[in-house]
């Protein structure tokens, strides 16, 4: 999805309940100079209408429970173009499945690090799910304690710096950006994605950061 202003700053409309924590999230979300806060709002009502007046990238929605009510909101929602990253507590499996149908792209906690929550929103704009590893495997009906017979193979190859790399992928940086912030060069950057995209048995980089997440080594 690209970013509507064209100048690579993701616009986001924050939805909350409450003007404080409005506020507080409004100040997590400033400390992110590629975000921009292109709005507030408290009447979770017209959020559609006020995602598509603000012209926001990605929504940032923070329920204060997991209500099923929501779902027809988020499918207007969606219409206009927005990610939806959601922030709410103990969400149940039944609820998360409409999320997702809904057009909800992150579900994350309540209380999620701001590093976290700035992560989401980066991998929402580009159209990738998020959420805790524990959620997916609910959703999925997948046992919460792998075993050895787990389908975890190609994940235990990918070596730390692999890993690495994979994670900066997620937020959506590109070869030069990676290799400033690892201290590494061009090419090597592309050889760790050239290994990752091996391992994991995937041919884009898209295609490995949902693997990634799938399996619990992207945690947004």
């Amino acid at each position: 999805m690209p970013v509507r202003n064209g100048g690579g700053t993701t616009r986001v409309l924050i939805a909350a309940a409450s003007a404080s924590r409005l506020s507080e999230l409004e100040q997590m979300l400033r400390a992110d100079s590629s975000l921009l806060v292109a709005g507030t709002l408290t009447n979770l009502a017209i959020l559609p209408q006020r995602a598509a007046d603000f012209q926001a990238d990605v929504v940032l929605l923070d329920l204060t429970q997991p209500e099923l009510q929501f779902a027809e909101a988020m499918v207007s929602l969606q219409r206009t173009g927005a990610s939806v990253i959601a922030l709410v507590d103990d969400p149940e499996g039944n609820w998360t499945r409409q999320a997702l149908r809904s057009g909800v792209l992150g579900i994350l906690p309540r209380n999620s690090a701001r590093a976290d929550i700035h992560s989401a929103i980066h991998s929402g704009q580009l159209g990738l799910i998020v959420m805790e590893p524990e959620l997916l495997r609910e959703v999925l009906g997948l046992a919460s304690v792998r075993g050895p017979e787990s389908d975890l193979g190609a994940v235990e190859e990918l070596t730390d710096r692999e890993v690495e790399v994979l994670r900066l992928l997620a937020e959506g940086f590109a070869n030069k950006e990676i290799a400033s912030r690892l201290g590494i060069s061009d090419h090597t950057v592309k050889f760790h994605i050239s290994s990752i995209l091996a391992k994991l048995d995937v041919a884009s980089r898209t295609e490995a950061v949902t693997v990634g997440i799938r399996k619990g080594l992207i945690l947004l």
